[in-house]
């Protein structure tokens, strides 16, 4: 049997996908493939111009047959704002019927300390808190779709990432790469509460489900090393990127796989070649923490707190 690539793709027809971060890196590619493959493709992106640059760049590629005007559209999501998120929420409601899957793909890394408009640390409130609040926002729609999933974006970095529930916002103490793997192992706790909450609410219409790019090479890696001013750094990634990294359409796979495959609520998948690192997607399993329950009910209790938003199940 032949390794899945994004060809091997069910249509999309009649569908509707939302995705944070649709303007850039994996979230492009994966835009770019949902609607080459019928769906409609909700881009919500923190800049409206570059949403709408890169809904350009999808149609001149893929053809603008194929992939007509309103199969792309852009909507401002700025996931360092509890109000956007709102208000994104709220316009997509009163538009559309049904949200058939929703990758929380979006993200910031390993950056500078600094805070959200909320005030929440950035990579924490970016990676988890801002997605935990849309997919709370959004879970009547995806409710009211025949099957839902949601598709929540982790990274290997999760491994490095340790919960500290005494200072989740970083205000004692902050390492930036520490942060990063702490908000891709929030990212886990959530994808697998989510699964076992709708499960026990007896929810069997919405799946949650996480993935991971491996090592891709979208160009931020590039950023960050001409960002440090290191030219060994700078040469060293470039390195790295030829020998190890797959190309950005490659790491989208594991979300495309995550998002339409028949595969179990509460997977987890990445690619399946060397160090998990590279090749077509498969489900495996992440670390042992990333499974610890009384950590993933105290961040779900500490989420609904702090963005004041709970998922409807638990209101009725």
């Amino acid at each position: 049997m032949s390794e899945w690539t994004d060809a091997d793709m069910p249509s999309m027809e009649g569908r509707t996908v939302v995705v944070t971060g649709a303007n850039g890196g994996l979230g492009h590619e994966a835009t770019r493939v949902f609607a080459r493959q019928g769906a409609t493709v909700i881009m919500a992106c923190r800049s409206v111009e570059r949403g709408e640059r890169a809904k350009v760049e999808i149609r001149r590629t893929e053809g603008r047959t194929r992939v007509p005007e309103d199969a792309l559209d852009v909507r401002e999501c700025d996931l360092a704002s509890l109000a956007s998120i709102r208000s994104f929420a709220e316009g997509v409601a009163a538009d559309v019927d049904a949200v058939d899957v929703l990758c929380n793909n979006a993200g910031v890394m390993a950056i500078p300390r600094s805070e959200t408009e909320d005030g929440f640390e950035t990579q924490f409130g970016v990676n988890h808190l801002g997605h935990f609040a849309l997919t709370a926002r959004l879970f009547p729609l995806l409710r009211a779709a025949e099957t839902a999933r949601v598709v929540t974006h982790s990274s290997a970095a999760h491994e490095q990432g340790e919960m500290d529930f005494t200072d989740l916002n970083w205000e004692r103490s902050y390492g930036k790469w520490r942060a990063y793997g702490r908000s891709k192992l929030a990212n886990l706790l959530f994808a697998y509460e989510l699964q076992r909450r709708v499960e026990e609410h007896g929810i069997e219409d919405v799946k949650s489900v996480a993935c991971h790019p491996g090592y891709a090479d979208t160009g931020l890696q590039g950023r960050m090393a001409d960002e440090s001013g290191n030219p060994l750094m700078k040469a060293g990634t470039k390195l790295a990127n030829a020998v190890l990294a797959q190309d950005a359409a490659k790491g989208a796979w594991p979300m495309l796989y995550a998002a339409t495959a028949d595969i179990e609520g509460g997977a987890y998948v990445g690619p399946g070649g060397f160090l998990n690192m590279r090749g077509s997607p498969v489900v495996m399993r992440s670390n042992e923490a990333s499974y610890d329950r009384e950590d993933a009910r105290r961040l779900w209790a500490y989420s609904v707190e702090e963005t004041g938003v709970s998922f409807p199940f638990e209101r009725e």
